[in-house]
């Protein structure tokens, strides 16, 4: 049975106005230890970011390794002619080592890697020593020689890092293994580089400090605390042992993120009986008969089977929502939740491991836990976090009991013997079952209307309407990776091209990570323009996994598919239509993490205007529209358990932050009695003994978001509050919508890391921040007693 606990009321006036001070409290509130601004007094908060985006239910690994490069910082390197690599000696028709326009994704193979990182490294180390030895402490002389070393290496390690999130063999996992050690050492050396540190602070406390750019002044600020948080200032035994943890936990981190894939990768079920199968739609039984013809079954139908199972999202999903068979859900939610907890691939212990070296890191560096490190680059604060976290999980907390209670009531009514014995794997299809009856709203029958060619239209008029950009296939422009890959080229009112992005819409679950995200190939820069050009554009890359073209239809998605899909290209507009030219603060760059989701979770409010959603629901055969009352049913069904669905994201948040504050990886407690009791705050059903979640949780283990997972709920507020602009000034206004997107442009995604998230937000919406829209736009307002 499941234990329902009291409920618990707040005015939406307190509820308000706590949210409100915590917020704003917590964006000025982030400090370096004081022994560090003792020795460090201009130290500020550094912006930061990784862009990771958990907008489907459930837990994803979100690779992004643009962050993996920087966040560790600069790190150096044995000498080239250390190692003698026999698969390639020919370094000139090496890939990585060309010069390129696009990255060559179609050319690159893994006996390119170690060779050609080897070389980039022995030269790029030639040209760190050669700065050190001559360094000054002006832009020309410090700032534009460091940023051409740092995005050489990033660039070509994007490359590969990237390959292997999209293309992964074990040939490019062995390579990208043997030289990572190789790759952080440079980068320690980098981010330790103490003349390069003490140029910034020789910069910081000029007299022509006042006369650098905001943006510029920004750059200087990030140097410092990155060298800090680099250990610049440790020495002998103790940078000895911090070089140490940093490479243990790079190491770490991938091991954990190459588990959760082949955990992922190595489930099938395969089911011969049609009975087993009850319940799931025409979508689902197509791609599993097609991925049982891809592993042998030659005669499979969708109709007749067989029918092959996977824990590749659209597949698990599907079951979960729709799958009858109960016994059949229960198999596959365990496995999915099981996930990297046993055998070879089990990541308890590496869990252990990190969390252990992440607190050996903290001490180190002068600070009491990982967490206060973590906030050391962003807005927040750990107290004011937790009191943020705190107050939302109050103010989901009623909501979210009426939801399992209508859920019990509903599944009673419809005679399920499960009735009074809801669980965790019953969840999911009692509430799709409930939506349905509800809101007279079926998910799979609307799948026809969002085919992904007429989705993406939507999406570019759309963007074309609020930022007043045209977008226009460029495909063979650049190499890509896989067949399906689109390349696309942005552009401004007057023809010019301003970006460039590549989009990987389908599942690949063989070689590809599960999840969305969005991640740079290119900054924009002034400085590393080429060809004549006064500016080099931006490129971005967008990254999906939602279920492909079956037979001879398109790729038919669900909302939330459509959702995703908009999250993520908010994150790629910020990276394309930044006006920034210093590369640091360029676009997604420089951002402190707590505002990083902004444009992302702003662009999914769109999915629910009227004219955006008709304008790209159009019937794949047909051509008609999405009928109006259709839209209005989702409109309705939009906060549909929304207390559940934000406790779900408070309960990762909570349990982030509790692992990287109070937990001690040597006492006497396990993570998952960590997770149990967060559970037991953010969720009325009884914990499910056998979750080992933590093992594929990759957003803080492998994916940049330790203690930092909290800032998905701090942008939503930020979100609604900026979407809320729109609103005010009449969502049906076609001269004021363009004129407040034309604004959003300008602040929002223009000013880059150049500008304080908080100055920015201000610049565009006049005022700060209101929690208040966001918990309108969820229904959390708290239920009449």
């Amino acid at each position: 049975m499941a234990q329902v606990r009291p409920y618990c009321s707040l005015s939406p006036i307190i509820i308000t106005t706590t949210l409100l001070l915590a917020m704003l409290s917590l964006a000025r509130s982030a400090t370096l230890p004081l022994s560090l601004l003792k020795s460090n007094p201009s130290i500020i908060s550094k912006p930061f970011l990784n862009p990771t985006c958990p907008s489907l239910p459930f837990s994803f690994p979100f690779p992004f390794p643009f962050l993996a490069c920087l966040r560790h910082g600069p790190r150096p390197v044995r000498t080239f002619s250390a190692v003698k690599m026999a698969e390639s000696t020919d370094l000139d028709s090496n890939p990585l080592l060309k010069d390129f326009d696009f990255p060559p994704f179609d050319s690159v193979e893994a006996k390119n890697v170690q060779p050609g990182i080897r070389d980039l490294i022995h030269t790029l180390e030639g040209d760190l020593t050669e700065l050190e030895r001559t360094v000054e402490p002006t832009w020309a002389k410090l700032v534009e020689p460091l940023e051409r070393i740092e995005d050489r290496m990033s660039v070509v390690w994007l490359i590969i890092s990237h390959l292997q999130s999209v293309k992964d063999t074990s040939e490019l996992r062995s390579a990208v293994e043997e030289i990572q050690p190789e790759k952080v050492k440079f980068y320690l050396r980098l981010g330790q580089s103490k003349p390069i540190y003490k140029a910034f602070k020789t910069i910081r406390n000029s007299s022509t400090w006042e006369t650098l750019s905001e943006a510029r002044k920004r750059i200087v600020e990030a140097k410092i605390k990155d060298a800090v948080l680099n250990g610049v200032g440790l020495e002998d035994e103790k940078r000895e042992k911090f070089n140490e943890i940093e490479q243990e936990l790079e190491k770490l981190s991938k091991k954990f993120s190459d588990n959760v894939l082949d955990a992922t990768k190595a489930f099938e079920k395969l089911i011969i009986d049609k009975n087993e199968v009850g319940g799931l739609p025409a979508t689902a039984l197509g791609l599993a008969a097609q991925t049982a013809k891809s592993k042998g079954h030659e005669n499979a139908t969708p109709e007749d089977g067989p029918w092959i199972i996977t824990l590749d999202a659209p597949s698990y999903m599907a079951v979960m929502q729709h799958a009858k068979n109960r016994s059949l859900r229960e198999e596959i939610f365990r496995a999915y939740m099981s996930r990297a907890s046993s055998g070879d691939l089990d990541n308890a212990g590496i869990i252990m491991q990190i969390l252990k070296l992440r607190l050996e890191k903290a001490k180190l560096l002068g600070y009491n836990n990982y967490a206060e490190v973590s906030m050391a680059s962003k807005m927040a604060s750990v107290e004011k976090v937790e009191e943020l976290l705190e107050k939302l999980r109050v103010a989901s907390w009623d909501h979210h009991v009426k939801d399992i209670e209508d859920l019990k009531t509903f599944a009673k009514e419809s005679g399920a013997p499960e009735a009074n014995e809801i669980t965790h794997w019953d969840v999911t299809f009692w509430s799709e079952r409930l939506r349905e009856t509800k809101y007279d709203i079926n998910e799979e029958e609307l799948r026809p209307y969002f085919a992904l060619p007429k989705v993406m239209d939507g999406l570019f008029g759309l963007a074309k309407k609020l930022f007043d950009i045209i977008i226009e296939p460029a495909d063979g422009l650049a190499p890509v990776w896989d067949g399906e890959v689109r390349f696309y080229c942005v552009k401004d009112s007057s023809d010019a091209p301003i970006a460039y992005f590549y989009f990987d819409p389908y599942s690949r679950p063989a070689e590809k990570r599960g999840g969305a995200w969005m991640n740079e190939v290119f900054s924009r820069s002034r400085l590393l323009a080429k060809n004549g050009k006064s500016i080099r554009l931006p490129v971005a890359h967008v990254i999906c996994n939602q279920m492909p073209p079956v037979e001879d239809k398109p790729s038919l998605m669900t909302f939330r598919e459509v959702e995703t899909v908009f999250h993520e290209f908010g994150h790629a507009l910020q990276h394309m239509l930044t006006k920034q030219d210093e590369s640091l603060v360029a676009g997604i760059r420089g951002i402190e993490w707590d505002a990083v989701e902004l444009p992302s979770q702003f662009m999914e409010n769109w999915c629910y205007h009227r004219d955006t959603l008709l304008s790209l629901a159009k019937h794949y055969e047909t051509g008609e529209p999405l009928p109006e009352e259709v839209y209005k049913k989702l409109l309705a069904a939009k906060t549909f358990r929304a207390g559940s669905l934000s406790l779900r994201q408070i309960r990762f948040a909570s349990l982030d932050m509790e692992l990287h504050t109070k937990f001690d990886p040597y006492g006497s407690l396990s993570i998952y009695d960590v997770d149990r009791r967060v559970a037991e705050k953010t969720n009325v059903l009884l914990h499910f003994p056998e979750d080992r979640f933590l093992c594929s949780f990759s957003h803080i283990f492998a994916g940049g978001y330790a203690a930092g997972y909290y800032s998905y709920k701090w942008a939503e507020v930020l979100s609604a509050d900026a979407f809320s602009a729109f609103e005010d000034v009449g969502l049906e206004d076609e001269k004021a919508i363009k004129e407040t997107g034309q604004r959003f442009r300008a602040t929002i995604l223009a000013l880059g890391g150049g500008k304080p998230p908080l100055e920015v937000f201000i610049e565009f919406r006049g005022r700060e921040p209101s929690p208040e829209p966001l918990l309108r736009h969820n229904g959390l307002l708290p239920i009449p007693a």
